[in-house]
Formats: structure tokens, C-alpha cells, sequence
């Protein structure tokens, strides 16, 4: 009688077993899996960096600096900085009805590397508007590796 499985012998109890061979190109297939994602990690977790970051300039802070300046008037100095949609700043008049941000400890917001988020109005780059960023890996501003809302 045979079976109809190819591949699996029989022992001698009669159950079927993969053989040492099947087993050990199994795991040579799952070594190479892994050390593929393990050198890939890198480039994976510095792509999902820059997305953040790309993300809470472009759009995150784009709706409390509307309303900031909705409630005010004109958006945030560069002096008064993303500190005044947290706290109100100077003489607003009671007009301020923050705070904007929902922000934990009252700190404004650090991008992937831990670095505060540039703000800056008027605007270099978004002349007539503001500019927000990160200064990227580097730590280190207006340089190529900035990512801004520009």
C-alpha cells in the first residue's frame, strides 16, 4: 500500500514525519527572512520618521493655527512661537480660547528625533503664510533634510 503523500516518510510506528532534510530547508528559508528584515529595519523605521514628521506639518498644527488666528486676528509670532497655542500668550485681550493643542505636560510637541518643531511667521518659504518644520536627522536647520510645510 502506498501513500498517497510524497515526501513524508513513515516511521516505524507507522505515523508520518518530515525528513531532516525538509526540516533544515525550512529553517535555512526562515534564516534568510529574518536577516533580510533585520537589515531592512532601518530604512523601514527612517521612512516612518519622516512621514510623521511630514504629517504634523502639513496637517496636524494646520487647524489650532487656523482657529488661533481665527480667535486673534493673526497667527502666532515667531518670538510667541507653538507655545502660544498651548498657553495664552501676552496681551490677547481675552480673545484667546485655547488652548489650541492638546499637548501632555504642556509642552508643545517634539518631532521623531526629539526635537522641538521651527516655527516661523511671516514665512521664509510660505511667504505670506507661516513656516513650521523639523529639522530632520541632522538636528540642524535649513538644511536639505528639513521637512517642512512647504
Amino acid at each position: 500500500m502506498k501513500s498517497s503523500l510524497t515526501g513524508c516518510r513513515r516511521s516505524s510506528s507507522g505515523q508520518r514525519a518530515f525528513t531532516l532534510l525538509e526540516i533544515l530547508v525550512v529553517l535555512a528559508i526562515i534564516g534568510l527572512l529574518v536577516g533580510l528584515v533585520v537589515s531592512n529595519t532601518d530604512k523601514i523605521f527612517g521612512q516612518s520618521q519622516e512621514a510623521v514628521a511630514k504629517i504634523f506639518v502639513r496637517d496636524s498644527l494646520k487647524t489650532p493655527l487656523v482657529r488661533y488666528r481665527i480667535d486673534l486676528g493673526d497667527y502666532p509670532s515667531t518670538s510667541e512661537g507653538l507655545a502660544a497655542l498651548l498657553a495664552a500668550p501676552g496681551d490677547t485681550d481675552g480673545k484667546w480660547r485655547g488652548p489650541y493643542l492638546d499637548a501632555s505636560g504642556g509642552k508643545a510637541p517634539v518631532d521623531p528625533w526629539g526635537q522641538a518643531y521651527a516655527y516661523r511667521y511671516p514665512g521664509v518659504k510660505n511667504t505670506g503664510g507661516y513656516d513650521i518644520y523639523s529639522k530632520g536627522p541632522d538636528k540642524t536647520a535649513d538644511t536639505a533634510d528639513d521637512i517642512g510645510n512647504w
